[in-house]
């Protein structure tokens, strides 16, 4: 290679190293910052000339920004600074014309999110300062629609937006569950404060969020997404779900602290029919160190589960004041399967529902024959679980044509007013489980099978209650318990369909009905070597 042609190599690694996309500062860019003038027009025209340009940062410097729907491209930065806010306007026409989007698990035509991307990738919405949905308006609509309130104008501007959901949706399916018909009769679908559909590497960090209209974050059929120290503040508006990943692919969320008016996090992959059509599921899912206050519930998967979600872990947070922590809920109709879930090391207080449950009677459709319409939830793990001040322990509930199997419960400690349910269950686990109950057994299984205990206990034991509760459970093997002293009787054991209940190296001798059999209880039932 010649001298020559070694420099302009050389001149052309250098001009690469100085190349740096570019900042447009939004005021510099003819923005305003006084909470009252759009900057709608600002902001698209300055995401063009970035994407033009191959991506760069969009700078928001302190003040109030007012703004209709973002529509992020690839390779583009919003970076928020401390001291500013992103409102966003409450003129519903703003979100209009309507985009593809999802709704509650169903792909549509309707508003378009407050900040919304299609098919694209390397998006990141960083900073310290605050993105505000402004949702009031969006929640009242819903309260009208609902006949809760009177208000005539708002009224016939949602009959305007319904003829036009109709028309950009014709001859929409309604799904099968009748809860949904009920859904889909209002015709007014709130967008997500933020929704990217079909994207890879989408990243949130830092920023506080208030307000939304309804779902907060909620990447759709994504691949690569980051949500990390990220504070949502929504907590007395109605379905304002705080970080809702929906059948995307590798995802982090850490370090959050979640207050919202529904679920804080909560991972679902479709709808019914639909869902399970589109067949994309929720998968290698990591969420870590956060905090969640008010909510409906802490982590929660489903309903809307039908393309199936697996892959996950949930580890290092604390609910406090969630109305449940760990939820898993589905339905008959919704099909699907919910797999390989790994939860440990949470801290749970002031629960005013159950701690933990995994519940296939969300909506109590009907029995039916095993079908794609059958939804299926096994193996879950769940350890290293310190709960107090909890109304329900834990419930497992399952359906006849599909038990929940593969279930462990380990290294638990829960202090709360019922106990740990279990029915239509199994291969189930209960090792190092402690549940102090102020009123009824400590542990009740039902109609259930291949259930291997060892080291439960009550701590607080309540003399006219028993700590374990068995009914029409096949396979039973419970070992290595030691009753607190106190207990009148450890095991209450009933049922026509109970056989193979075998008790070994427990230390039962300090009670005065250890255990007590009731009458439909076949007499080889029970092997006590």
């Amino acid at each position: 290679m010649n001298i020559k042609k070694k420099i302009l190599i050389h001149i052309g690694l250098l001009c690469c190293l100085l190349v740096k996309a570019e900042t447009i500062n939004i005021r510099d860019f003819g923005g305003s910052s006084d909470g009252k003038t759009s900057n709608t027009a600002v902001i698209r025209k300055a995401i063009e000339k970035l994407s033009s340009e191959g991506g760069g940062t969009l700078f928001f410097p302190a003040g109030t920004y007012l703004t209709g729907p973002i529509v992020m491209k690839s390779n583009i930065t919003l970076d928020i600074e401390a001291g500013a806010t992103i409102r966003f306007s409450d003129d519903f026409s703003e979100y209009t014309p309507f985009v593809e989007m999802r709704y509650e698990g169903v792909v549509m035509k309707s508003f378009c999110p407050m900040i919304y991307a299609y098919e694209q990738e390397n998006i990141t919405i960083k900073g310290e300062g605050t993105i505000d949905g402004n949702g009031e308006k969006w929640w009242y609509g819903t309260f009208i629609l609902e006949g809760a309130h009177e208000n005539e104008a708002l009224a016939k501007e949602l009959t305007h937006y319904q003829a036009m959901w109709e028309k950009e949706n014709p001859g929409f399916k309604i799904e099968e569950q009748s809860d949904w018909k009920r859904t889909l009769a209002k015709r007014y679908f709130r967008p997500s404060l933020m929704q990217p559909y079909k994207c890879k590497h989408f990243k949130v960090e830092g920023i506080t969020i208030i307000n939304s209209p309804f779902w907060t974050i909620n990447p759709e059929f994504c691949e690569n997404i980051i949500v990390r120290g990220v504070t949502i503040n929504n907590p007395d508006a109605p379905n304002t779900d705080g970080i809702n990943p929906s059948s995307c692919r590798n995802v982090i969320i850490s370090d959050c602290h979640i207050n919202v008016g529904d679920d804080c996090i909560t991972l679902k992959s479709g709808r019914d029919l639909q869902g399970r059509e589109y067949a994309t599921p929720c998968e290698n899912i990591t969420i870590t160190n956060c905090v969640m206050l008010a909510g409906h519930g802490g982590v929660v998967i489903g309903s809307e589960m039908s393309g199936d979600v697996r892959k996950v872990t949930i580890s290092n947070c604390v609910f406090d004041g969630t109305d449940r922590g760990i939820r898993l809920k589905s339905t008959r109709g919704r099909g699907g399967i919910v797999e390989e879930i790994r939860v440990s090391n949470i801290v749970m207080k002031n629960i005013p529902k159950e701690a933990v449950i995994l519940n296939l009677f969300y909506s109590n459709v009907p029995a039916e024959a095993l079908s794609e319409r059958t939804p299926v939830f096994r193996n879950i793990h769940i350890s290293g679980l310190t709960g107090s001040e909890v109304n329900a322990a834990c419930a497992v509930l399952g359906i006849e044509e599909a038990m929940i199997s593969d279930i462990s419960f380990t290294d638990m400690n829960i202090e709360a007013k019922t106990g740990l349910i279990i029915d239509k269950a199994k291969d189930v686990t209960l090792e190092n489980v402690r549940i102090s109950t102020k009123e009824g057994a400590a542990f009740k299984i039902t109609n259930s099978e291949n259930i291997h205990i060892n080291n439960i206990s009550n701590p607080s034991p309540l003399a006219s209650e028993t700590v374990l509760e068995v009914t029409d459970v096949k396979d039973l093997f419970v070992h290595g318990c030691f009753p607190k002293k106190g207990s009148v009787s450890f095991m209450k054991i009933d049922g026509t369909r109970t056989e193979t209940v075998i008790l070994r190296n427990n230390y039962l001798e300090r009670l005065s009905s250890p255990i007590e059999k009731g009458g439909n209880l076949k007499k080889s039932s029970v092997i006590v070597p």
